[in-house]
Formats: C-alpha cells, sequence, structure tokens
C-alpha cells in the first residue's frame, strides 16, 4: 500500500505537467485562482459579500476584525485589477489595523453591470455605504491608480470619514509628461484593451518595472480573462479617464496625505507625482527610482514599511 501511495504522490508532478501542457489556459486561471486563495488564508483575510444596495461587494477582511477597536485600513485595486493585488502588502498590518479590500465595482468577484456608474465619485459613494454596513466611521484609505483616484475623492467628498489617505501612483491629474500608456492612447490604442497573449505580454511589462514571478501558463490564463472582458473594461474605463479629474480640487483635501510613486511608472508618469505634492497642503512624497506602477506588489515589504511610517505619525 505505501508503494502505491507513493507512486501516486510521485505521478502528481507529471499528471499536472500534462493537465498544463493539454489545457494551457484553464490550468493558469486554476493556479492563479488557488494561489489568491492560499495566499489570502496564510496571510489571515477571509473573503465576505457584503451588500450596499445596487450589488454585493467581495470584500477581503482579515480574520480578527470582529470585536476589536484597532483603526481601520480600506485598500482600493485599481482598474482592471482586483482586491488579491493588496495581499502581501496588506499582510504587514494585521497586527494593528482592521483591514478592508473590497472588489471595486465592474471588478473581481463583485461583478459587472453595465448599468452602473463607474465614476470615482460613484465608487467613494459605495464605499460610504461599504462603512456603514461594517459599522465603521472612520479609516485610513489607500489606494494604487485608479484607485488611488477615488481614494482621493473619498478624501475630498467624505473627510468626516477619513483619517489620512495614501495614493500609490494614482490618476486623477493632468501629468506634466506623458506616460508610455499616454503616447498609446493618444495614438488610438489602449493597452488595456487586450486581443492576444503578444498585446498582454506587453501590457504585464508595462505594469511593473519588477514584476513577481508569474509562469507562463498562469499569465495566458490571466490574458484569456483580459480579452473575455474588454468590452466590460472598455465600458468602465470611459466613466473614469479623464473624468472628474481633480486638478483644480487638490487644496480642499487638508488630510494628511501620503504619495507614493514608482519612477519607472510606464501607465502614470512619475511627474504626476510632483502636481499632487504640489496641490496637497498636507503631503509627503516618497518615489522609488527602479519600481514601476505597482510597488504595493513589487516591494510589498518595503512599501509597507514606508507606509507604516506615515501612519505612526498619524495614528487617529
Amino acid at each position: 500500500m505505501k508503494k502505491i501511495v507513493l507512486g501516486l504522490v510521485l505521478a502528481l508532478p507529471l499528471v499536472f505537467a500534462a493537465l498544463v501542457l493539454a489545457y494551457p489556459v484553464q490550468s493558469g486561471q486554476w493556479v492563479y485562482d488557488t494561489s489568491m486563495a492560499t495566499e489570502a488564508k496564510l496571510y489571515g483575510f477571509s473573503e465576505q459579500r457584503i451588500p450596499i444596495g445596487e450589488m454585493s461587494l467581495s470584500v477581503y477582511r482579515n480574520n480578527d476584525h470582529l470585536g476589536s477597536d484597532k483603526p481601520s485600513i480600506l485598500m482600493l485595486h485599481g482598474f482592471s485589477a482586483d482586491k488579491s493585488v493588496w495581499l502581501r502588502f496588506a499582510r504587514h498590518f494585521n497586527d494593528s489595523f482592521n483591514i478592508i479590500i473590497p472588489d471595486m465595482a465592474g471588478h473581481g468577484d463583485t461583478g459587472f453591470d453595465p448599468d452602473w456608474d463607474y465614476t470615482a465619485p460613484a465608487q467613494a459613494g459605495r464605499l460610504i455605504a461599504l462603512l456603514d454596513r461594517l459599522q465603521v466611521q472612520q479609516v485610513h484609505v489607500i489606494g494604487n491608480s485608479m484607485g488611488g483616484f477615488i481614494a482621493a475623492h473619498f478624501s475630498r467628498l467624505y473627510p468626516e470619514r477619513t483619517l489620512t489617505a495614501a495614493l500609490v501612483d494614482p490618476s486623477g491629474v493632468t501629468s506634466p509628461e506623458p506616460s508610455e500608456m499616454g503616447k498609446m492612447l493618444e495614438q488610438g490604442q489602449n493597452p488595456f484593451m487586450i486581443d492576444s497573449q503578444e498585446d498582454f505580454a506587453t501590457f504585464y511589462d508595462m505594469t511593473m518595472a519588477q514584476p513577481p514571478f508569474v509562469p507562463d501558463f498562469v499569465k495566458a490564463g490571466v490574458a484569456e480573462r483580459y480579452q473575455q472582458r474588454q468590452d466590460e473594461l472598455r465600458v468602465i474605463f470611459k466613466d473614469v479617464h479623464y473624468i472628474d479629474m481633480l486638478d483644480e480640487h487638490l487644496a480642499s483635501i487638508t488630510l494628511p496625505v501620503m504619495i507614493m510613486w514608482g519612477g519607472q511608472d510606464q501607465l502614470i508618469h512619475v511627474s504626476s507625482a510632483q502636481v499632487w505634492q504640489q496641490g496637497l497642503p498636507n503631503s509627503e512624497l516618497k518615489i522609488w527610482s527602479e519600481i514601476g506602477h505597482m510597488p504595493m506588489v513589487e516591494i510589498p515589504s518595503e512599501s509597507a514599511a514606508v507606509y507604516r511610517e506615515f501612519l505612526a505619525k498619524h495614528p487617529q
């Protein structure tokens, strides 16, 4: 019996390899989903469905949040991403904070509806509805890219619910210098609109300068999902790209703001960081010269340490 069991164990890698070769896209999607669920559980997060009226948001929360009086952090992902991008960053705050990481409307397990409003102010309003359901009065909010744009609107529209804001390579102001994505958009090309594996490879290289290792068959699975979501992403992009810009409203955000940026960002040029810092009256700036658009994924421990230091200055 032991020999049979050992033989089965030794055969598993071969079986898996055969499945990957036969069904690379499906295998990639399964591995991605399983890996993210495993990481969430390993780091102490579980998924909840929170109804907020017009929809139910899929949310990661750390498992010890019930009955806790610890301050809360609300973490917002960027366009086309989902709540899993924050996991390796968020785990560094489990000891001292209640963590709330939603899939924004149109993304992840929350799902898409063509009739929903995807503008940044509308998304910020949904976050207030989420906090009300969770009975959370105030939060530190941090967002990346579109999530940073939404975090800034959240801070501007609901200052009484916001302790601090952190903006990680955010969209939302006019960039002094065009990014690589900006140049593509001027030529009628949107890197988020994926038609092939080659398109996704180009897009993926634009998102990070130092990405974590991801096997090619997993990238193929993610690429397929981008292709399937193209029409949905086009609707959402229309609601957020150069809509409700904040250039003329930054001075009204007076609470403490941390701006973090990757100097190699190809989606939103690093020159935008100075616009934010000069416009926000109570802000500080950190730039990593060798990092791209997603510091919380590329350097989760280092970027978390910078954010933790900022939070220590502004506890509540």
